[in-house]
């Protein structure tokens, strides 16, 4: 590329156009939607069901965050032994068998296999994928859905693709790239980890104790459902 053709005007616009799209797509997710797959990861805590989480590529790195940050961005106090926490899996992080199915029996397959070995009903799926249409993906929601699970879609592209009419909760990203899509991945996985600390720190009485965990750094308004603990 000539050199002359990288001016500070061409890479500030660049930037500014790329956070003006990603600000229109935060704008338009569907409240209602989040709303759901909120009281989705709500009950599989209450209920101490596991929540599994699955992608390709950047997804697939989104999915090992959003793990790491259900299992202990959400706790309270680590050394409190009768504090409840949340079961969360990663689909993507055993590299083992992921390329053991994959060789052996096929990349379709990667993660329902896994599936075989784990879900149950009521555990929750969390498939994310900028199409919507990744058949590994597809494949493993189909069947944790006649295991009974619950579903949930963080998905892109504008319709979400086969995934969307196939989940029970698809939250949707309005764009055709997948910078956008992956972004707002993470943004709702940092809404529905801070939303469940929150959930804890009101159940444990630790609103306003100074805590070690710093997933809420901002007030969030009290929510009017209280968290069970069976």
């Amino acid at each position: 590329m000539p050199k002359s053709k990288i001016t500070k005007h061409n890479y500030v616009t660049f930037t500014d156009d790329y956070i003006l799209e990603l600000k229109r797509c935060l704008d338009k997710l569907d409240r209602r939607q989040i709303g759901r797959a909120l009281d989705l990861l709500v009950q599989a805590y209450s209920n101490k069901r596991t929540i599994f989480i699955m992608g390709n590529g950047g997804s697939a790195s989104n999915a090992s965050h959003m793990a790491c940050d259900l299992g202990k961005g959400t706790l309270q106090r680590h050394y409190d032994e009768t504090e409840s926490r949340v079961k969360v899996v990663s689909l993507t992080d055993n590299v083992a068998i992921l390329t053991a199915f994959a060789n052996d029996i096929s990349f379709e397959d990667i993660f329902m296999q896994q599936l075989r070995n784990l879900v149950m009903k009521d555990d929750v799926i969390i498939a994310m994928s900028g199409s919507g249409n990744s058949k590994n993906v597809i494949k493993a929601v189909s069947y944790a859905k006649r295991c009974g699970a619950k579903t949930i879609g963080f998905l892109g592209f504008k319709t979400g693709g086969r995934l969307a009419n196939m989940v029970d909760c698809a939250i949707v990203v309005d764009s055709m790239h997948y910078g956008p899509c992956e972004d707002i991945q993470l943004v709702l996985d940092h809404i529905m980890t801070s939303w469940i600390a929150k959930l804890k720190s009101l159940h444990y009485g630790l609103e306003n104790i100074p805590q070690e965990n710093k997933a809420v750094p901002f007030k969030v308004y009290e929510p009017k459902k209280s968290i069970s603990h069976k």
